[in-house]
């Protein structure tokens, strides 16, 4: 009959065998996974209402594999946020070479962009829900507004515009924000192409 500091050393042993295999288990998913099926979640719910249920259920990973990668919903959306605006300087629609009116053209047709069904821009979305958003949420759409009118600005100015490159550079933003909001609405392609044709036309003779 085994003695009490054998049957000590035993339960000792199996619970430190559990221990290191809990800690050591592997992650069966990868964190760009996780943000590319939540950000379309975030996108179509909203911060409030998208719940951690739909975020489980997009992902495939559940509340503790989450909350073992990010902090909570709030650290999830800011990180999804991060990962969207990342993807969208990958385009480089505003610094491609040389620059001018062509590159403000194609940000305004092709930058409000769909992903998963969702319309418009996330970012810009963001916007309609700042008093609920986590602090450091609404710090990166602000400091991305100010980086997207900066690289706008940039662009007007080789066209050498009469008017001050800044202002035109807000009137151009505010079109942006403008129609990305209005996909909502499902306009056609062509009918928001003709309006950025036509904003075109008329604020590059200002």
């Amino acid at each position: 009959m085994p003695d009490s500091s054998s049957r000590y050393n035993n339960s000792a042993l199996n619970s430190s065998i559990r221990h290191n295999k809990d800690m050591g288990r592997p992650k069966n998913f990868s964190r760009e996974g996780v943000l590319e099926k939540a950000l379309p979640v975030f996108w179509k719910y909203g911060f409030a209402d998208t719940s951690l249920q739909e975020l489980e259920k997009a992902t495939g990973v559940n509340k503790s594999g989450l909350y073992a990668e990010f902090a909570d919903k709030g650290d999830l959306y800011l990180e999804s946020l991060r990962h969207y605006l990342r993807k969208r300087q990958e385009q480089e629609l505003l610094t491609a070479k040389p620059l001018g009116w062509k590159n403000i053209e194609r940000f305004l047709k092709l930058g409000p962009c769909s992903l998963e069904g969702q319309k418009g821009c996330f970012s810009v979305n963001s916007m309609n829900q700042f008093a609920v958003l986590p602090p450091a949420a609404r710090e990166i759409v602000s400091k991305s507004r100010a980086f997207l009118k900066d690289l706008i600005a940039r662009n007007v100015e080789a066209g050498k515009p009469a008017m001050k490159p800044a202002v035109l550079a807000e009137m151009v933003l505010t079109f942006f924000t403008g129609i990305t909001m209005e996909q909502h609405l499902k306009v056609s392609k062509a009918s928001m192409n003709r309006k950025v044709d036509d904003f075109i036309k008329v604020v590059r003779q200002l």
